[in-house]
């Protein structure tokens, strides 16, 4: 990789002049809307201009949220979602222009009182702070943690709480420590808490993500019924441009820090669609010439002494009373490419984390990598050094913020900060990857004020920078948008192409996977 040069953003610029016209199309026609001023306004904003500048959005923001409209607030990552949210909960002051909330028939009319809000970051509430990315798996630095009974506080309505806890089978959660759920079960927590609360407005940070295919259609069937009730108006934070759900009457779309006028669901998702199919068509050069460089790339540090690359035998784990994985058998044999599958806490995450090097039990545990059995003097950092790795526990616990290119830096060391200084040539390959994700103008911005969506290019970035043997994508293109999901799934198709290159691949989402699989493993929960 020492050849490697940078080319910033030369094929992301082509592809975002499509993006461009796809949301001056959508803004461009829909006039703002005569209110009727008798109507019930939850939430208005009129000029709106945050006083803190480093959070201020391109215009000033006039927005209704009529009652009993259902809101989607949908752009691409790093558009501006997250500070329009910020800005009509109450959370920036305002320099200019003027906020006001009707909560009728709520007894309170602040914002604290009525607006529930989940973000990617509350997944742990309080206890995020405290967090660190292998906590999860280290049994001894889990005593102080609470237990999700302990956690879900008063229960306002018995028959909403029974509902919840049936759909979401929250019963078999209540005795384990919140440190222990899995992604999954962790957004169903977090949903059935907020939910519990019997909020006047709920706004939800892409809820739908992380989930398996059999909870989403819970969740969407949870909100559905929901979004029925006269007194809760529902406001989803969507990435993922081409899925909004029926319940949604009306979409605010956001892009370049620039707030659209409010319309009409099916008149955005046609304009979107009408788009997005030029946009494919205008991007498949771009991704051609990007997964070329890819396949490029020199070949360097390829250490395998072992065709075997992961061998398990009779892998049995056990948290207490509960046992996450039972007597499994897995192999993966260099250059294959595994999509690994399973519901909400089926184990996926304990698995990888033995993969990684990151559980202590896989120390007891009958486990090769590389060829080498676990705890026969190989160290953490020489199993690591062939893994690139990233997983919703990595980005969750990732609150260093550093230049963006310092965290992709990280990943040379698999340290969580940058702990060890590259050269220059190395810092040149970190931009070079960026570049390829499509992130390489943030490389100096801090990693912390980046969204959601380019803090997860950035981590992948990082899980590609060495160039390693093994890939272990847990979720990768959770959070990202349909453009930045069709490209990654495109530079990781690029990748595996690449001569004895393994994988091993979670999603949710069968059409997320790439075309190079070629094996499969599904867990099933041990109940």
């Amino acid at each position: 990789m020492k050849n490697v040069k940078t080319e910033s953003g030369s094929d992301n610029n082509r592809s975002g002049d499509v993006g461009k016209r796809f949301f001056s199309l959508i803004f461009a026609p829909f006039k703002p809307q005569t209110i009727d001023r008798m109507q019930q306004h939850t939430i208005h904003i009129a000029g709106g201009v945050a006083r803190n500048p480093l959070v201020r959005l391109s215009n000033p923001i006039t927005l209704d949220f009529l009652d009993g409209e259902h809101i989607a607030i949908a752009g691409p990552n790093g558009a501006g979602k997250s500070l329009l949210v910020d800005l009509l909960t109450g959370k920036y002051p305002l320099r200019d222009g003027t906020l006001a909330y009707d909560f009728r028939p709520s007894a309170t009319q602040t914002a604290y009182d009525n607006i529930r809000y989940i973000a990617f970051r509350d997944t742990y509430g309080s206890a995020d702070a405290n967090y660190y990315y292998q906590q999860r798996w280290n049994a001894h630095d889990q005593e102080d943690a609470p237990l999700v009974r302990d956690l879900l506080g008063e229960v306002k309505d018995e028959s909403l709480r029974q509902q919840l806890f049936e759909l979401f089978r929250i019963e078999p959660m209540l005795g384990k420590k919140v440190i222990l759920l899995s992604s999954g079960e962790l957004r169903k927590f977090q949903l059935t808490k907020t939910l519990l609360t019997a909020p006047r407005v709920l706004i939800m940070d892409n809820p739908f993500i992380g989930l398996d295919a059999a909870t989403r259609e819970l969740l969407y069937t949870v909100l559905e019924k929901l979004a029925q009730l006269a007194s809760l108006q529902i406001v989803l934070v969507l990435s993922m441009l081409d899925d909004i759900p029926s319940f949604i009457t009306h979409v605010v779309p956001v892009d370049n820090k620039t707030v659209g006028e409010k319309m009409p669901r099916a008149a955005y998702l046609q304009a979107f669609r009408e788009q997005d199919a030029l946009r494919a068509e205008a991007d498949a050069a771009s991704l051609g010439e990007l997964q070329q460089r890819i396949a490029g790339l020199p070949y360097e540090n390829t250490n395998f002494t072992s065709d075997e690359v992961v061998r398990l035998n009779k892998v049995s784990i056990r948290y207490g009373d509960r046992t996450i994985l039972k007597e499994l058998d897995w192999t993966v044999m260099r250059g294959q490419k595994w999509a690994l599958s399973g519901e909400n806490g089926a184990g996926k995450s304990t698995l990888l984390s033995l993969v990684c090097a990151d559980n202590p039990q896989s120390y007891a545990c009958d486990i090769r990598l590389f060829g080498r059995k676990r705890g026969t003097g190989e160290s953490i950092w020489e199993i690591k050094k062939h893994i690139g790795y990233v997983s919703p526990e990595m980005h969750r616990a990732y609150l260093k913020n550093l230049p963006a290119i310092e965290i992709v830096a990280s990943g040379l060391h698999d340290s969580i900060g940058l702990y060890k200084r590259p050269y220059a040539g190395q810092m040149a390959v970190c931009e070079w990857w960026m570049d390829i994700f499509g992130v390489a103008h943030l490389k100096d911005k801090p990693f912390l004020q980046l969204s959601s969506g380019e803090q997860r290019l950035a981590l992948l970035a990082r899980a590609f920078v060495k160039d390693p043997e093994l890939l272990i994508l847990d979720e990768p293109l959770h959070g990202l948008d349909t453009y930045n999901r069709r490209r990654v799934r495109k530079i990781i198709e690029a990748f595996c192409c690449r001569r004895d290159k393994t994988m091993i691949m979670v999603t949710h989402y069968e059409n997320e996977l790439p075309e190079t699989i070629t094996h499969r493993l599904c867990l099933t929960r041990n109940r």
